[in-house]
């Protein structure tokens, strides 16, 4: 889990805490806009710009990752611990996280037989959920 301390040098503001807070708690991928809705719902006075600002803060210091997904714009999750990948809908733009240890074994065979050393590897595969799937049936 990102902790706060993790900001040295940088102030902790209850917006900073906020913004974290909402994007730890989320269901999904938020994106800036829907992040600002949510923390203008319980912080009123906070701005698009403050939001915009502590994503870049947070993505500088590896506590959040921008995900870009099939749309033009960019979602945001908490870095986690443990690797995962994205299960992308092509209907409704749903985003499914899941985790397959096979990345990290071609991570390493890869490495190996190319001496090319793989810090990150990302998984995502796009497709339709069984709602939109049954939809379009």
């Amino acid at each position: 889990m990102v902790e706060m301390k993790v900001l040295t040098g940088q102030r902790v503001t209850s917006q900073r805490r906020l913004i974290l807070d909402i994007l730890r708690h989320s269901e999904g991928h938020l994106d800036a806009d829907e992040l600002y809705r949510l923390a203008k719902e319980r912080e009123p006075r906070i701005s698009l710009a403050t939001v915009y600002r502590n994503l870049n803060l947070f993505k500088e210091l590896g506590m959040v990752e921008g995900r870009h997904f099939a749309e033009e714009h960019h979602h945001y999750e908490v870095k986690r611990k443990r690797k995962h990948h994205h299960l992308i809908c092509l209907g409704c733009g749903r985003v499914v996280e899941f985790e397959y240890p096979l990345t990290r074994q071609i991570k390493e065979h890869i490495s190996r037989k190319s001496g090319f050393k793989v810090l990150n590897a990302e998984v995502s595969m796009e497709g339709y959920c069984e709602r939109c799937r049954k939809d379009r049936e």
